[in-house]
């Protein structure tokens, strides 16, 4: 600014316009501002290449430059958070997710960080968190309560003060009989929940759901019991500390691992514990060599797969929808845009808590600063495995081969209706013998998530593996 002051007149408004311009980097205003500059220069009789050639070292410093005292205050901020980060990586790691609690996107991104630091990372809990991430005695990060949706701080508060007046919470009823029902309410408590945040109160999750109910409702009574000044005088004494006061919800029905991490997902915003693409991990590698938090910006195509975790469509110009999914492959997430050619071709399997592979063109978002990618193809895992897999590997022994195993077999492999799937072999192991036997195309499979799971219903997972080209 103070070039184009001095050089070539500028006033500090029009100095400011020309940061802006060179800050946004279009051509037009560019070419415009060159000129106001030179005619600038020009009457105060600078030689034109002269100060074309300073115009021109400008619009490359603004590509991106610092000046130094800027460059020297971000070199000791990057040697002081590096040595932080080398020395205290769990209160590091605590510090920076406490900063960024908010903001799904870059919590995905860091907890993968933890994983790759070796950092034990563990759910909230109502005993030993506070509002932010903090580290515990073990030296784990233990997750802030505050980053649970549907919790607020002063529900946090409220709770946290309970604990330090009371000590640690025993179960569920003492949980509420001690916290206040206005500010925990039910929302809140199912939050916890679903968390983990009560998985230390001595039940399981599907339990201290079916028990939160009555738990609300003893809590609530001695609420107004107090508020009119009425005394229980039974009231420390009518629950033993040893009695299982869980005993009437031990039937509860079992979550199935999918649901737990589905609750994870839907009150911290991301899977903690696990993650649905952990079942596919090892197939997944065979054909996908990029995981999303190594994408990069480039021209050539590049293949991801992902769990379908958020979509918005729009219309375009000629009425038709657009798509706009986000995908989570646990190491990070990114938006891709389906334009209508490919979401009309993959329109049915485009629905939340599904995979989708993708294969598209990375770019840089001038406006929010992250990665995005427009699809060429959009496919599911199955048809993935259908494009990819080369063959279908059994691993038995003699104890597999009854008389009707051909006839099973054959079952099991879709009845010979698969001519065009991939073909299968079978690894034949015995104590004194081991064979190799390649199966014929009547016996070839359409490697769908239904016929893999019947082969390894009946053979077990570590027995029936895919192999791909």
């Amino acid at each position: 600014m103070q070039i184009a002051q001095v050089l070539a007149g500028y006033t500090l408004g029009g100095a400011d316009m020309l940061r802006r311009a060179m800050g946004k980097k279009k051509p037009e205003e560019m070419a415009q501002q060159r000129e106001i500059f030179l005619d600038g220069a020009r009457g105060n009789g600078i030689d034109p290449e002269v100060a074309g050639a300073i115009f021109d070292l400008m619009e490359k410093f603004a590509g991106y430059g610092f000046n130094k005292s800027h460059s020297a205050a971000y070199a000791m901020v990057s040697y002081q958070t590096a040595w932080l980060k080398r020395h205290f990586p769990a209160e590091f790691m605590a510090a920076v997710l406490s900063s960024e609690m908010h903001n799904t996107d870059k919590v995905v991104v860091l907890i993968e960080e933890c994983r790759h630091m070796k950092l034990p990372l563990v759910l909230p809990d109502v005993n030993t968190s506070e509002f932010r991430f903090t580290v515990n005695g073990r030296g784990e990060v233990v997750y802030g309560l505050g980053a649970i949706k549907g919790i607020g701080e002063g529900p946090v508060e409220s709770l946290v003060a309970a604990r330090e007046a009371g000590g640690p919470f025993r179960d569920l009823f003492d949980f509420c009989r001690r916290t206040d029902p206005r500010k925990v309410n039910k929302r809140a408590l199912e939050a916890l929940i679903r968390s983990g945040a009560l998985d230390g109160l001595g039940a399981s999750r599907p339990v201290l759901m079916a028990a939160m109910g009555e738990a609300l409702k003893a809590a609530e009574q001695q609420a107004r019991n107090l508020d009119v000044g009425l005394l229980d005088m039974f009231a420390d004494t009518a629950v033993p500390a040893a009695a299982d006061v869980y005993a009437d919800f031990a039937q509860a029905p079992a979550w199935s691992a999918r649901e737990r991490l589905r609750g994870e997902k839907e009150t911290l915003g991301l899977y903690v514990t696990g993650h649905p693409i952990d079942d596919h991990e090892q197939e997944i590698s065979q054909f996908i060599r990029t995981r999303i938090v190594q994408l990069r910006a480039d021209q050539e195509p590049q293949r991801i797969v992902g769990l379908v975790v958020g979509m918005r469509t729009m219309k375009s110009k000629r009425g038709e929808d657009i798509a706009f999914v986000q995908l989570d492959d646990r190491t990070a997430r990114i938006e891709v845009t389906l334009f209508p050619d490919v979401y009309r071709s993959c329109r049915e399997h485009v629905v939340k808590d599904s995979f989708l592979v993708v294969e598209g063109v990375v770019s840089l978002d001038d406006f929010s600063g992250a990665l995005r990618m427009r699809a060429n193809e959009a496919y599911t895992l199955g048809e993935a495995r259908r494009r990819f897999a080369r063959e279908l590997v059994l691993q038995l022994g003699a104890e597999d081969f009854g008389p009707d195993f051909p006839e099973a077999l054959g079952r099991l492999l879709g009845g010979g209706r698969a001519r065009e799937g991939c073909a299968v072999r079978v690894v034949y192991s015995a104590p004194g013998a081991r064979a190799e036997i390649s199966l014929g195309a009547e016996w070839r499979l359409s490697p769908s998530d239904e016929a893999l799971a019947r082969l390894r219903e009946r053979f077990g997972p570590e027995r029936v593996r895919l192999r791909y080209a």
